[in-house]
């Protein structure tokens, strides 16, 4: 038998249609996914199946279900498209097994993937996923008689929870309107719909099914976010809230049309919970995210706990203590009291919250931060290099970390290094020094292990100053083309 393509990551397993990700490698992950339940979870219990808008999606479902009820393991298939958060939801309400969402997230329109959802209602420990994928090569023994697949709403309870969650009498009353952008996915009409129903303002755009995704990546950065920019202001919304491929990360902008990256969206929802909400939980935050959530928990006398990149260390650490929030640099902030799960579109209710506790939009609100926790400013480049060059750029970093106080980097003296996910760098700037309680300046390069990609990360005290460092660290990498 040939070697399959499938491998399981941190939530599953993707890859390009009709390329890798065929009918034939789908039936193998489900066998994967079907051995592990049989053999390491409440098999009777069975495993709710869910699909986003992709292309094929809910033809790809159907395989999973036919393989897994083929095995003898009950399906719950959604009715329709559902977000992955209210896939996690009804799994943990309907005390299932697992969960397997067909989704790619925020991958190319050419992509599509199999996310696990474990019984807890989230992503699958590095151990469950290691487990499924042990079962790779493994044969699946059919049942002798087939299970049965009942076709249930995944999408009414799950709405209902997060509307609970949230002050929508006090949302509707601030007279706030908002930009809706569901970015073709998932998430289309959810908070909407939440909206409509409460009487707030809004306006929802790019929320019919396009498989193509015409002109963007469904994630919500730039430049994928143009179109919100450019509705917020015309539309004169006080916020944008936008939601990726699967739904479950966020991005926002400002009324404005500024861009609110996912580091001041997790800084102004983590204040409120800290100021107004009062709940009990310490803080995590990935190795790649910023410290202005350092100086937001040092003020409000909260643990903080710094991890590596992803979202399952986040999970992780809610499933063995008392976690309040916890959150990662792509958008992904997960609540515990909720999920412990990164869910867009309730992270997208709560910023209408704040926004209506404070009477401020949320431009006032990012600077009413900046003003009081230092200016933090963020960028980041994805450098789509070769392997020999990634690994050059890797090997002098690594030379650069063991010199640190004598070495600089783009001409700024390196201060420490620290290396939990990749090599961080902090630097000392003189352009920061004049300003009162300044971010602190750091630089980190973490090459993907599974791709020929370099990602460089940078946080400063000012956009420009971002930006000169970022160039410099391009620079930096590309001198080892030919060396």
């Amino acid at each position: 038998m040939a070697e399959t393509v499938v491998k399981f990551g941190t939530d599953g397993w993707r890859g390009i249609i009709a390329d890798d990700f065929t009918y034939a490698n789908v039936r193998v992950a489900a066998a994967a996914i079907a051995n592990y339940v049989l053999a390491k979870e409440d098999a009777g219990a069975g495993v709710c199946i869910a699909y986003d808008t992709r292309f094929g999606s809910h033809s790809f479902a159907k395989v999973v279900a036919e393989v897994l009820v083929g095995a003898g393991i009950p399906v719950a298939m959604a009715a329709d498209i559902t977000p992955t958060p209210a896939l996690s939801y009804v799994v943990r309400e309907r005390k299932a097994a697992g969960g397997v969402m067909i989704t790619s997230s925020h991958n190319p329109a050419e992509w599509n993937g199999v996310k696990y959802k474990a019984s807890y209602g989230g992503s699958g420990k590095p151990s469950i996923m290691s487990a499924i994928e042990s079962y790779l090569d493994k044969p699946l023994v059919k049942a002798a008689k087939p299970a049965s697949i009942e076709t249930a709403d995944f999408n009414t309870d799950y709405v209902a929870a997060i509307a609970r969650f949230v002050d929508l009498d006090a949302i509707r009353s601030s007279g706030y309107k908002f930009l809706i952008d569901c970015m073709y996915g998932a998430g289309r009409g959810v908070v909407a719909g939440i909206f409509s129903r409460a009487g707030v303002p809004f306006v929802e755009i790019r929320n019919e099914i396009n498989p193509a995704f015409p002109g963007i990546n469904p994630e919500p950065i730039l430049p994928h976010i143009r179109e919100s920019q450019i509705v917020v202001v015309a539309e004169k919304c006080d916020a944008g809230l936008i939601t990726d491929g699967d739904a479950d990360r966020i991005g926002a902008v400002d009324e404005h049309g500024n861009v609110v990256d996912a580091h001041k969206i997790f800084a102004v929802i983590l204040k409120w919970l800290l100021e107004r909400k009062k709940w009990p939980g310490d803080v995590t935050r990935a190795f790649n995210t910023t410290k202005m959530l350092d100086r937001i928990c040092a003020k409000y006398g909260r643990r903080l706990h710094e991890h590596g990149i992803g979202f399952k260390y986040v999970c992780d650490l809610m499933l063995e203590q008392e976690i309040l929030i916890g959150g990662e640099e792509s958008g992904g902030i997960g609540i515990s009291r909720h999920l412990p799960e990164r869910d867009g579109m309730l992270n997208s209710l709560l910023l209408a919250n704040v926004m209506a506790d404070e009477k401020k939009t949320l431009g006032q609100l990012v600077a009413a931060l900046q003003e009081e926790f230092g200016e933090h400013q963020y960028g980041r480049i994805d450098m789509h290099i070769d392997e020999e060059l990634k690994q050059s750029a890797i090997a002098r970093a690594k030379a650069l970390k063991d010199s640190v106080g004598a070495a600089d980097f783009a001409g700024l003296k390196v201060l420490r290094v620290e290396t939990l996910d990749g090599i961080k760098f902090f630097l000392e700037n003189p352009d920061c020094a004049g300003k009162p309680n300044a971010a602190e300046t750091w630089l980190l390069l973490r090459a993907s292990g599974t791709e020929p990609l370099l990602r460089v990360y940078c946080e400063s005290c000012s956009v420009e100053s971002v930006e000169q460092v970022l160039a410099a660290a391009k620079t930096f990498v590309l001198q080892g083309r030919g060396a």
